[in-house]
């Protein structure tokens, strides 16, 4: 998902123009990041959830050279899809495949 889609969505789900759609799309994902940074934690019913988790400190090997190397310890965010997505991106999953195939067969 872009902020291009986003826009476009507002847009046509509403009357507003292109640039007032493409402010409240921008104004949406700064409340989200707020929200993230603020509490650590974002959900949306029948979505999912982003979380921010730790990652430690720990040594990697540089892939060239084998050589040993620091990592510093920061932080990510995770997203966990609901189950209502899992079950409607499994539906979409299984669609497309029965598309390839009948394409794959013509």
């Amino acid at each position: 998902m872009s902020k291009k889609f986003l826009t476009d969505v507002i847009q046509n789900a509403s009357d507003m123009t292109g640039a007032a759609a493409g402010r409240l799309a921008a104004d949406i994902i700064a409340a989200i990041k707020a929200e993230i940074i603020e509490t650590g934690r974002f959900s949306l019913p029948d979505f999912g959830s982003f979380t921010v988790r730790e990652t430690p400190k720990r040594t990697a090997l540089n892939p060239r050279t084998g050589e040993k190397v620091a990592v510093k310890a920061g932080a990510t965010v995770r997203f966990k899809a609901s189950p209502s997505l899992k079950v409607a991106a499994f539906a979409g999953a299984k669609k497309n495949k029965r598309k390839a195939a009948k394409s794959k067969a013509a």
